[in-house]
């Protein structure tokens, strides 16, 4: 029989229905088919920073992949945590880290990959990928 979403898989959700501002908090619900490795990809075109010396927007076209062991990622959740950066002053290697040390840390992965390609700013564009493997 297939497993499909069960209404308890809302229990802990407490980001999706709601009206909501920029907030660092991730949320997962149950994946049920633990058994199969598959892929999930999440991907944003509107990420955005700022320079942590010149205060200058910084955006970027961000790429998530996961393959999950005993949970999922909420997507409205990764919405409002990467949100949260607006007017976070960072380094882009330095919140490509962080983002995935954040996801790994709530999702417990088999495998993560964050992938952040940053507009071009003074001619140089720059791509950060960071990776997990459990």
């Amino acid at each position: 029989m297939t497993k499909m979403t069960k209404k308890s898989d809302l229990d802990g959700l407490t980001l999706l229905g709601r009206d909501s501002t920029p907030l660092k908090k991730l949320e997962v619900f149950p994946n049920h088919h633990p058994d199969r490795d598959y892929t999930v990809t999440l991907a944003t075109e509107e990420f955005t920073c700022v320079c942590p010396s010149t205060g200058q927007p910084d955006f970027a076209r961000l790429t998530i992949q996961y393959i999950p062991d005993k949970s999922i990622l909420e997507s409205k959740s990764l919405k409002l945590y990467l949100w949260s950066f607006r007017e976070e002053g960072v380094f882009h290697e330095h919140v490509t880290n962080v983002i995935l040390d954040d996801l790994v840390a709530v999702l417990k992965p088999r495998w993560c990959k964050v992938t952040a390609v940053f507009a071009v700013r003074g001619g140089i564009s720059i791509t950060v990928d960071a990776e997990f493997k459990k």
